[in-house]
């Protein structure tokens, strides 16, 4: 079994703070004992799911486990697992329903950019590779049940190639898995997040552009600073010391990048870095200005900037000078995502601003068997590869429970995969990993922005 993930406590305290109120009537001793209790429970049933053949049927034991049970701790606590799982099959709304951490205004927050004189939007595709130009490194944070803000870094990788960056580290993969760069593409026991296709394709867009891939997660069983200072002695060790000449992009979640302030305690894996290297990064929060599934969830500056600039692309502030915007000390510069557009019932960032283009699958081909998985991997790529996208069809909405099932019709449901232009294997599975049917599809490079509401191996309308 793969080993699993290490930052489910981070989550956890996160909980801590953002739901105490709902609990008034108990200690905080009794809620902290209740929740690691719920962590204790969660772990357990993520290691049965992990003996599951298939993701589908992984994904079914996570979703009963979450559905069967009203304790609020556990459903606090395992809706950030289950959120995890989602993303793995491409249910990106859902996976921000699961898990959502409410982004309110804190004491130390900088005034808004809209207050703040002199300050501009600029595109981050333009304004990050610039203010890039002078460092050695580069560190962007994500919120993991989030895909959202992953879509960024996988479209600046080429840019930030051309400014002469040669190393990618992304805190998922495993240092078992030795074979990845020579493979070319992330399997299952690459890591843990790179299983959601997003970031699997930002680990495959990094060692296909000439990245060297570099895994740093410690391997002992160390956490809060003493796994922060593990983490960045192993990435002094694996670029700086290897190659004194490196220029370094990192993905990491939270406040591991955080360059100052502190961190669960300690320091974070960044100014832990930063003492060992002398190398001082260009650190990119993306965690706290996006669209969250609940408006209330939203920073007051998330939804000023929205209505006065209605950004279609991630946007930062910079003022005359060159100085970006950002929100907190810690971090240089602070992203916007623009507000979710929908199309058959997934979000649009999936295309990664248009660098895949839509594919409608149809449930015509599960042989009425669901719900029924479908992936789409790269021909040139082995079956044990990650999908580049997925998604899963069911008459039923996967969330829905049991007793609500005679409310939905049984009518073929249908979606939309978001490919690169190439060629690739399509597979529609069942949740006892049975495949229904395999075809190869071809996504051309003109492809329309929109096409018809189902399609064949072809590419053109399905018969």
């Amino acid at each position: 079994m793969r080993a699993l993930h290490k930052d489910s406590w981070l989550g956890s305290a996160l909980l801590l703070a953002c739901v105490s109120t709902t609990v008034h009537a108990q200690s905080a001793a009794q809620w902290k004992s209740q929740q690691l209790e719920a962590s204790r429970k969660s772990e357990l049933i993520m290691h049965q799911a992990e003996s599951r053949k298939g993701l589908l049927a992984q994904y079914q034991v996570m979703r009963y486990a979450h559905g069967k049970s009203n304790d609020t701790a556990f459903r606090l606590i395992f809706g950030q697992y289950l959120s995890w799982y989602q993303t793995f099959i491409g249910d990106y709304p859902d996976a921000s329903a699961s898990f959502s951490i409410k982004q309110s205004s804190a004491p130390g927050d900088h005034a808004s950019p809209l207050a703040e004189g002199g300050y501009s939007p600029r595109p981050a595709l333009e304004a990050i590779p610039e203010l890039a130009k002078n460092y050695r490194a580069v560190f962007f944070n994500e919120a993991h049940n989030v895909p959202l803000t992953r879509t960024l870094t996988v479209q600046l990788l080429s840019k930030l190639r051309h400014e002469g960056f040669n190393y990618f580290a992304a805190e998922t993969l495993y240092q078992a898995d030795t074979g990845l760069q020579s493979r070319g593409y992330p399997v299952k026991n690459s890591g843990f997040y790179t299983e959601e296709p997003i970031y699997a394709e930002m680990v495959r867009t990094a060692l296909r552009l000439g990245f060297k891939v570099v895994a740093y997660e410690a391997i002992s069983d160390a956490s809060g600073d003493a796994r922060e200072k593990e983490q960045a002695v192993n990435l002094y060790h694996e670029v700086f010391q290897k190659d004194p000449h490196a220029r370094l992009v990192l993905d990491a979640g939270y406040a591991h990048i955080q360059s100052s302030g502190s961190v669960l305690g300690g320091s974070s894996m960044a100014e832990h870095l930063h003492e060992l290297s002398g190398i001082a990064p260009l650190t990119v929060e993306q965690t706290v200005m996006f669209p969250h599934q609940v408006s209330q969830d939203n920073h007051p500056y998330y939804d000023m900037v929205i209505q006065h600039d209605h950004p279609t692309v991630p946007t930062v502030f910079v003022n005359n000078e060159g100085k970006p915007w950002t929100l907190r000390d810690g971090y240089d510069i602070s992203v916007f995502f623009p507000a979710q557009r929908f199309e058959s019932g997934r979000p649009t960032w999936v295309s990664l601003g248009g660098l895949r283009k839509p594919f409608p699958v149809s449930g015509n081909r599960c042989m009425h068997d669901y719900p029924c998985m479908v992936e789409a991997h790269y021909v040139d790529e082995g079956p044990d590869a990650i999908a580049a996208d997925i998604l899963v069809l069911d008459p039923i909405p996967l969330n829905a429970k049991q007793d609500d099932r005679i409310l939905f019709n049984k009518s073929e449901p249908s979606g939309m995969l978001y490919l690169r232009p190439g060629k690739y294997r399509l597979t529609y599975t069942n949740q006892k990993n049975v495949v229904l049917l395999e075809q190869q599809i071809d996504i051309p490079a003109d492809a329309p922005v929109a096409l018809p509401a189902a399609a064949s191996s072809t590419g053109q309308a399905d018969t």
